[in-house]
């Protein structure tokens, strides 16, 4: 599916998108797949969480607006710094409330594209419950849909249903991205 050497889907590929939504959706899965088929780089957002919050999480602490801060001001950055070089990026990043992709938006300098999964807390606990070495345990799901202000209204976002096979989920986000007017 790499699409090295072939033209973009679409006019704005160049737009950074995150993948968002609450922990469990698929971030990850989702982003991945959606570098390869746009030929760019994929950052996973939890890796750039400064050690104080994974221990927090770890603990089964809920993170606060001022253990989020920094963290959204890293992956913003990072974000800018890219597009500043030409470089195509997706980063996973919860990304939970307005004022957490306002300031991402801010950040990078610019305008984001966001991926927002949703699905049930059901089907979210379960793929936690499933999945192995992450630090985020699942008993922080309920503080995660207590936090999570959805992104209806937005601009530049495109909100696919997770329960869906991933190829599935892939191919919606990309329909969606491509709608989106040139950065």
């Amino acid at each position: 599916m790499s699409m090295a050497g072939s033209q973009p889907l679409f006019e704005n590929a160049g737009l950074p998108v995150i993948v968002m939504g609450v922990s469990g959706c698929g971030k990850t899965s989702v982003g991945e797949r959606l570098a390869e088929a746009l030929n760019c780089r994929f950052i996973e957002g939890d890796s750039l969480h400064p050690p104080a919050n994974i221990e927090r999480m770890s603990a089964g602490i809920p993170l606060t607006d001022d253990d989020r801060w920094p963290w959204l001001d890293i992956i913003g950055g990072l974000i800018g710094d890219r597009v500043a070089r030409g470089e195509r990026i997706i980063v996973s990043c919860s990304a939970l409330k307005k004022i957490y992709r306002d300031r991402l938006r801010a950040a990078a300098g610019g305008r984001l594209a966001f991926v927002f999964l949703e699905g049930s807390r059901a089907v979210f606990e379960k793929r936690m419950r499933a999945r192995a070495g992450h630090f985020m345990p699942a008993s922080l799901l309920d503080s995660q849909f207590a936090t999570l202000e959805p992104p209806a209204g937005e601009p530049d976002v495109v909100t696919v249903d997770v329960d869906l096979p991933l190829a599935s989920i892939v191919e919606k986000a990309l329909a969606g991205l491509k709608d989106f007017p040139a950065r």
